[in-house]
């Protein structure tokens, strides 16, 4: 048996922050709990955590604050929760660095799916970096270094999120291959790849917008079409 991992709760509503500890402790992790955002900052400034999952809407400051606090210093898991099923919302999280979100009402047993996956997917990606001799890409102007997941492009600092971060480093690391979006998926979700799933192409544009790439000419992602992408 490894350490228990430490799962940081955020939401202003005392009955979700108690049903979710209760499903977390039967699941063995151990459960910070937190009314405010302030307080839980201040709790992971000093004890950082394993995952934390950020209810968007908290009465002294909203999780988007939290969440680009955090990923300006930590790669963990965000999952964020959110009581509106918009768009907005959603895409706003994914883009300051979330890695997943969830749309309230919901099961506690998804939600400790959902952890688990990311938890899955986050110890997978970092085991193979440690296990990869290159730590260091530099093509054409972009620069990446796996150890420090510091981005640079043309020596400007890229704000990545640790899930894109994740994405380009796999692609440059096998530069002329062209990588399938279900090996993509695989190696750096950790899940089984869904046909249907279009996760891998907006994140792929995600990417290419922080790059400011072209979609119809990219310098450096290309779409390999019905097949995968390739860094030439």
């Amino acid at each position: 048996m490894g350490e228990k991992e430490t799962i940081v709760l955020v939401d202003d509503e005392e009955e979700i922050l108690d049903l979710l500890t209760v499903y977390l402790n039967n699941e063995n992790y151990i459960v910070k709990a937190f009314t405010k955002g302030v307080s839980a900052l201040e709790y992971m400034e000093e004890n950082g955590a394993d995952l934390v999952i950020l209810d968007v809407m908290l009465p002294d400051m909203d999780g988007f604050s939290i969440c680009r606090k955090l990923r300006e210093k930590y790669f963990f898991p965000i999952i964020m929760l959110t009581a509106k099923n918009e768009e907005s919302d959603v895409l706003n999280g994914l883009t300051l660095g979330a890695d997943d979100y969830i749309t309230k009402p919901f099961k506690p047993i998804e939600v400790v799916a959902r952890i688990k996956t990311q938890l899955r997917r986050f110890k997978k990606y970092n085991q193979k970096q440690g296990d990869t001799q290159e730590h260091e890409i530099d093509i054409r102007g972009l620069y990446m270094n796996g150890i420090t997941h510091e981005a640079r492009l043309y020596e400007k600092e890229l704000p990545l999120t640790p899930l894109e971060f994740s994405i380009l480093f796999y692609l440059c690391a096998r530069q002329g291959q062209v990588v399938s979006s279900e090996e993509l998926f695989e190696n750096v979700w950790g899940e089984k790849y869904i046909d249907s799933n279009n996760t891998v192409m907006t994140h792929i544009g995600r990417i290419r917008e922080k790059m400011k790439e072209s979609a119809k000419k990219p310098k450096f992602i290309k779409t390999v079409w019905g097949v995968g992408y390739k860094v030439e």
